[in-house]
């Protein structure tokens, strides 16, 4: 007998719907392969009706004071705390993560960060009125820029949710988010805690798949369209909004480089990278991927962090000893496994480099040595639960290697000597630089990167300005 699925529904205009059409798709638990829900497949009539909804609450919301819409977030990020259990409940069925690291990693920061753009609202920057002609004045006003129409990821799908609407509400515009159609059950209840809040038509949901998204950025309505994703996803949607020339916020892929100095704690170092490296399956764009390690403790270093990558456990949500869980989905884990399939005779697959079980989509911890910098495997992002080891022999090559990607989003040096770590961090062309740690992140530093890896800043004052326009104001003093 088949278990009945629970139905998620679009949220648009302070109403939760199903698709016009009544087309669905199944929504499947990657840590068990199965199916426990329904979402909308929307088409053009839903992201019509969303645009129309968030069109027609935006003068109000615009027109709101800085005071109201803090007032509003700082309930929106009580109400995260008051529910916590339910989200993590919803974004653990989500991806199959630990439910332990969901509470402790996840919902913590996520109020913070909702509470930061709160106070970001009253805090709008421009330079002072003065003349800077005779007999007129000039003065800056920052403006939310109209509708946004933003599309998160699977990785982060709460997250990365609270890291689109909350800049974007704080500062006065109002919202239409697709979430991935393998992750839409938390942002669905996202919808729920802010719609209670809310004005109804300021924050919209509509669920669906890639066509979904093409429609919402090729619409007429957003002024900006905001995307958390792949670089060919990125591409795509920089190519579509550039016909009407919608300003566009992206935040794409990463391989990040580890640059590890002769002078470290080896066991120390691994640890940290082991562990920047797993964390949540390797899928995050920020994840410590790729590392660089200097010839003098590269077999040192390989050697030990081969041991720790198979002392980490991937397994079920409720298994207190897991780092990570599954991948996401049946496609992720196909290309995790076909990077490995497709290895250079010349590479070396220290642990790992297999399968977990026959259900779900685990893939094991997973060390790769004896790479050339040309290799598939250091050039492109596997997103996956796979470290990769060059060894270099001094400075210059180790940025010749760091920097010798497309992609720029963030980066980490290991040593003990304080000037070659602030050479190197000015050297690598990445968007973030950490020293002897990787991956914090924190409301108030911005995050984002360059090349490939996109344009525009998510988190800080940098991520609430991208979602503000800047209008010169001159009046004559001659009345």
């Amino acid at each position: 007998m088949s278990t009945e699925l629970r139905r998620l529904r679009n949220y648009i205009g302070g109403e939760f719907r199903d698709a016009a059409d009544g087309r669905t798709t199944e929504v499947v638990n990657p840590a068990t392969g199965e199916a426990y829900a329904t979402a909308p497949l929307s088409g053009a009539a839903d992201v019509d009706a969303a645009m129309a909804a968030a069109a027609e609450a935006f003068p109000g919301w615009r027109d709101t004071t800085p005071a109201e819409r803090q007032r509003a977030l700082l309930k929106v990020a009580d109400a995260f705390e008051e529910r916590a259990e339910e989200l993590i409940a919803a974004e653990v069925e989500n991806t199959g993560k630990p439910t332990g690291l969901t509470r402790t990693e996840e919902i913590p920061p996520m109020v913070d960060q909702i509470r930061f753009f709160a106070g970001a609202a009253r805090m709008l920057e421009g330079k002072g009125a003065g003349e800077y002609m005779e007999g007129l004045t000039s003065f800056v006003r920052r403006e939310p820029v109209g509708v946004c129409a933003q599309v998160a990821p699977w990785n982060y799908p709460m997250m990365m949710a609270v890291w689109k609407f909350a800049p974007a509400i704080a500062a006065g515009n109002t919202v239409v988010l697709k979430p991935s159609d393998t992750t839409p059950a938390s942002t669905v209840l996202i919808a729920e805690i802010l719609g209670s809040i809310l004005p109804k038509g300021v924050f919209n949901v509509v669920c669906g798949d890639r066509e979904t998204g093409r429609l919402m950025i090729e619409h007429p309505t957003p002024a900006m369209a905001s995307i958390t994703g792949s670089v060919r996803a990125g591409m795509a949607v920089a190519e579509s909004a550039s016909k009407d020339l919608k300003r566009v916020h992206l935040e794409l892929g990463g391989k990040a480089p580890v640059v590890v100095f002769g002078d470290v704690d080896v066991a120390k170092a691994v640890a940290g990278i082991s562990e920047a490296g797993y964390f949540n399956a390797g899928q995050d764009c920020t994840a410590a991927t790729r590392v660089l390690v200097h010839e003098s403790v590269h077999d040192e270093f390989v050697q030990a962090l081969a041991k720790a990558a198979s002392d980490i456990k991937t397994g079920m949500p409720d298994d207190e000893d897991v780092l990570y869980g599954p991948l996401n989905n049946p496609n992720q884990l196909k290309q995790v496994e076909s990077f490995i399939e497709r290895l250079p005779a010349h590479a070396r697959v220290e642990a790992g480099g297999k399968r977990v079980g026959d259900k779900g989509y685990f893939y094991a911890p997973t060390v790769v040595s004896g790479l050339k910098q040309d290799d598939e495997i250091i050039q492109k992002e596997v997103f996956g639960p796979v470290i990769t080891v060059q060894s270099f022999t001094d400075e210059d090559q180790a940025v010749a290697y760091a920097n010798g990607v497309e992609y720029a989003l963030a980066s980490s040096v290991w040593t003990k000597d304080h000037a070659r770590a602030m050479r190197m961090s000015k050297k690598l062309d990445f968007g973030c630089v950490w020293i002897n740690t990787h991956i914090p992140l924190v409301a108030e530093m911005p995050h984002g990167g360059f090349k490939k890896s996109g344009y525009g800043k998510d988190l800080s004052a940098y991520g609430f300005d991208d979602y503000t326009r800047i209008k010169h104001v001159m009046t004559s003093l001659e009345g």
